[in-house]
């Protein structure tokens, strides 16, 4: 571990005092049932209609917007455990942490696909149906998996190589990536990983956006449904650095460390918490769901309890 992640790690458990401490908890912990509920209720509308049940599209939304809201809720058990100082084992957070990385992995890795589905409906629309079939998306979705456990596996064994030289069964302050990157090998592994995925998803994306817009300018092409996928492609790159926007948390603190107080980095630390860890992972519901005229009137008609609201008045189920 690096002077630079054991000065980080204390900071992280140098909370304030009491009062301040369940402070920080209620005003991030609030948000994050209020976003828990609104993906739950996304998660439910993309289960409650045989449209969304049987299209290729929808069912790979559910997919990236299930990991997120696991990220989500395992995101907040860590900062909870955090700001109360309650210290775990490592095999504990050595759970902990690789549970996080399995749903982590899925969005970037869900992202590589989604654009090639919209990349096929628009530059082959004969053959989309025989492409992107239910079978074929949920062999796409296996194999999203299948990797995601792969990583965990791998940085298991990692763990588990060192766990040995371990002087301590629990972990000195906060339990996170810091606390078991125990070696380089874990370390080089992780960023590896990470670098493969994001670029595969990176030119998943832009792969299928050039095609889209190369697509869009042949006559024999539906104007609206390139025009409808160029959206949706550009989406999914705002959700690729939405997704992304982890990494670049500890990241964002190296440098304030030789700035400011203690106690003034650990406020700002819980404001990157808020910008970097729960909003991106609610913005999925929240961008999808209100943007696609089959999912909208069906999940207001959810968030408003089955009731009849204003704005889903006019609108047929």
């Amino acid at each position: 571990m690096t002077s630079t992640s054991q000065t980080l790690t204390n900071i992280t458990v140098q909370s304030p005092g009491l009062a301040e401490r369940v402070m920080i908890s209620t005003l991030t912990t609030l948000p994050t049932c209020v976003f828990l509920f609104i993906n739950g209720i996304m998660l439910f509308t993309l289960r409650s209609k045989p449209v969304f049940r049987e299209t290729c599209r929808y069912i790979l939304l559910y997919n990236l917007l299930f990991a997120d809201t696991v990220q989500l809720a395992q995101s907040q058990i860590h900062f909870l455990l955090a700001v109360l100082r309650i210290t775990v084992s490592y095999p504990v957070c050595t759970f902990l942490v690789n549970f996080t990385h399995l749903t982590s992995v899925i969005s970037p890795l869900t992202l590589v696909v989604t654009p090639l589905e919209r990349y096929v409906a628009v530059c082959y629309p004969l053959r989309h149906a025989t492409i992107i079939t239910i079978r074929n998306t949920g062999a796409a979705i296996t194999v999203i998996w299948a990797i995601s456990f792969l990583n965990i596996i791998i940085r298991t064994l990692l763990f588990l190589s060192l766990f040995e030289e371990l002087g301590d069964l629990e972990v000195k302050g906060f339990c996170g990536d810091i606390a078991i990157l125990l070696g380089t090998k874990s370390d080089r592994f992780d960023k590896a990983f990470t670098c493969i995925v994001v670029v595969a998803a990176g030119v998943a994306v832009i792969f299928s956006y050039i095609g889209v817009i190369v697509a869009a300018r042949s006559a024999s092409t539906d104007k609206a449904l390139a025009f409808k996928a160029r959206n949706t492609l550009l989406l999914n790159l705002m959700q690729l650095f939405l997704s992304l926007s982890s990494t670049i948390y500890y990241p964002l603190l190296v440098p304030l460390l030789m700035i400011v107080t203690r106690i003034v980095l650990v406020r700002i630390q819980n404001v990157f918490y808020l910008l970097f860890i729960i909003v991106p992972r609610c913005l999925t519901s929240l961008i999808y769901g209100l943007r696609d005229q089959t999912i909208r009137p069906v999940l207001i008609y959810h968030l408003c309890c089955r009731l009849k609201c204003p704005v889903f008045s006019s609108t047929r189920l």
